[in-house]
Formats: C-alpha cells, sequence, structure tokens
C-alpha cells in the first residue's frame, strides 16, 4: 500500500480489469473514495474516458495489475478472464501478497478453474470471488451488494474497496460460495422480470389499468420493489440499458449449467424466449425488453408491450 502521502496514501491500490457499464461505475466510486486506480479494457475507449475521472489507463492488462494491491476482474464472461488472467500473463504480473477479487459473474467452472489456477501458479496471491448484486444505476451510485468468498485474511484488506463500491459485503463462505450464491439472487430477479413482463401483458388482454398492476407490484404483501421498477419501466417504454439481454441470457444460461441433471423448465423456457429476444436484434437492450413478443393469437393486432424496442 502506498505511505508516501500522494493519492491513496495508507490505503490499497487497486487495479480494475475491464471498464463496462458496472466496471466503469465501479471504478468513478474507488476514485472518489481517495483509492489509486489503474484501469485496462480490451477496448481502449471505455478505458481512456476514465483518465478524466483519475484513473491511471494502462495499454496492457499485465502493466496493469503490477503495482496493484487488489486487482478486481469485471469481464463478461469465463473465457475473457481465463484470456486476460492466463494468456495474457495478468496474473503472472501480480505482485506477491495482493488480492485478486473476481467481481464478475462467470459461473461455477470457471470460477473453480480459476481458484486451481491461482493455487498451481500463484499460492502467493489471495483469490476471493465476489461478483455483485445491482445493475448501472447501483454501481454509478456505489450501492451493489458485494457477495463474496474467500478466506478471512481477505476481508479487513477488501473492507476499502468493496466499501466504495457496494452498499454492503456479504461473505458467504470459501472461494466459490459468492458465485454460487450470485446464481441464486439472479434466476430470481430473471423470474420477477419475466413475471411482470406477462402480469402487464396479461393485464392488457383483460383490460385491467396498467396503474392497478403497478400498484399491486409495489405495495402491499405482494409487492416487488424489483418487480415494480422493471414493471414501470417496460410501461414508460424504456429500454435504455441497465442490464442488458444479451448478458441476462448468458447469466441465465450459467445458472442452468450449474445445476445439470436437474430439470429447471422455467429458467429453461426464460432463457430460450429472451434468446429469441436477443435474436430479433435486442441483445443490447435492457432488461425491460422483456416486454416485446407478447403478440396476440389467432392474427390479431400486437400488444402494446410488443411494440418497437423502446417504443
Amino acid at each position: 500500500m502506498s505511505v508516501d502521502g500522494r493519492e491513496g496514501a495508507g490505503q490499497p491500490r487497486v487495479a480494475v480489469l475491464g471498464v463496462g457499464t458496472m466496471g466503469a461505475g465501479m471504478v468513478r466510486n474507488l476514485v472518489r473514495s481517495g483509492l489509486s486506480v489503474d484501469v485496462w479494457n480490451r477496448t481502449p475507449g471505455p478505458a481512456a474516458a476514465l483518465a478524466e475521472d483519475g484513473a491511471h489507463v494502462h495499454a496492457d492488462p499485465a502493466l496493469a495489475v503490477g503495482s496493484a494491491d487488489v486487482v478486481i476482474t469485471m469481464l463478461g464472461d469465463g473465457a475473457a478472464v481465463r484470456s486476460v488472467m492466463l494468456g495474457q500473463g495478468a496474473l503472472a504480473a501480480m505482485k506477491a501478497g495482493a488480492i485478486w477479487a473476481q467481481m464478475g459473474t462467470i459461473g461455477v467452472g470457471p470460477t473453480d478453474e480459476m481458484i486451481a489456477a491461482v493455487a498451481a501458479q500463484r499460492p502467493d496471491v489471495t483469490f476471493v470471488d465476489a461478483p455483485v448484486s445491482g445493475t448501472r444505476q447501483p454501481a454509478e451510485a456505489g450501492q451493489l451488494l458485494v457477495l463474496a468468498g474467500g478466506p478471512e485474511s481477505a476481508r479487513v484488506p477488501l473492507e476499502p474497496v468493496f466499501g466504495a463500491v457496494g452498499q454492503a459485503t456479504r461473505w458467504l463462505g470459501e472461494a466459490g460460495a459468492g458465485t454460487r450464491f450470485k446464481l441464486i439472487t439472479n434466476a430470481w430477479l430473471f423470474f420477477l422480470i419475466e413475471g411482470a413482463a406477462e402480469i402487464m401483458a396479461l393485464a392488457d388482454s383483460l383490460g385491467v389499468s396498467r396503474e392497478a398492476v403497478l400498484g399491486l407490484l409495489g405495495q402491499g404483501r405482494m409487492a416487488s420493489p424489483v418487480a415494480a421498477g422493471k414493471a414501470a419501466k417496460m410501461d414508460s417504454g424504456d429500454d435504455s440499458p441497465d442490464f442488458s439481454m444479451q448478458w441476462a441470457v448468458k447469466d441465465v444460461g450459467l445458472a442452468i449449467d450449474a445445476a445439470p441433471g436437474r430439470a429447471l423448465t422455467a429458467l429453461e423456457a426464460i432463457r430460450d424466449r429472451w434468446q429469441s429476444l436477443v435474436d430479433q436484434g435486442m441483445g443490447e437492450l435492457d432488461t425491460s425488453a422483456a416486454r416485446h413478443g407478447f403478440e396476440r393469437t389467432g392474427g390479431a393486432a400486437s400488444l402494446r408491450m410488443a411494440g418497437a424496442p423502446g417504443g
């Protein structure tokens, strides 16, 4: 940790690899909290934009992590993490005693693979899996929920880092536990989003006012703030991305893959329907785009919910 009186003195230096929608918000909050932050992104534009916020931008992931006490990976999937940390040498470039906090949602298999790689190649590095629950707005506001798995020794060093990006951290056990719990929370989220979309479509068919439905979702014993918020976004025709459909399809697939031999038929149906929306060009839209695709049967006019993206 830096003790020379400059930026981040007495605090861990952090490297963030992957600064898309979520990673960029996390970087800004880390910088605002007074930490020194190095960043790298596969496409340089998003990383370069963070230089104006005070981040130190690097053209190579191995260079980005060389001075870091904590390395955060916020990459799209397991293949990207494997490529950056193993293929491009970022793990090898980490300094002895550093902590690798793997905070993207990459699934059980890739997480276990990275745990094994650290044990075999860099036993002097501590691996923590710490995927976050939340979307663009919580990431920008530093209000994510961190779901962490790792050794007790990592908790105190990570407090200023997780405290900067999240409103709370839940330590769930050994490395790998955070990822497993994240798949459960994501699955519940997907049920709520699809449920909101189908309830709104049913209300349209029955002639029930959407205002009444939004009230049902937002108040009383059947209330769900998440479902109500997403339903309100659907009702307004807002598909601006907080959590894009293409990444949601990836994540629901990770949940299904984590339970081989079990018939998770509702999750499979959600994955298949949402994949069809991605195939229609809606992959970069928010999961509120689940409102699309509810055409009336018999060739009647499409429901309002099934209009063009964003309308």
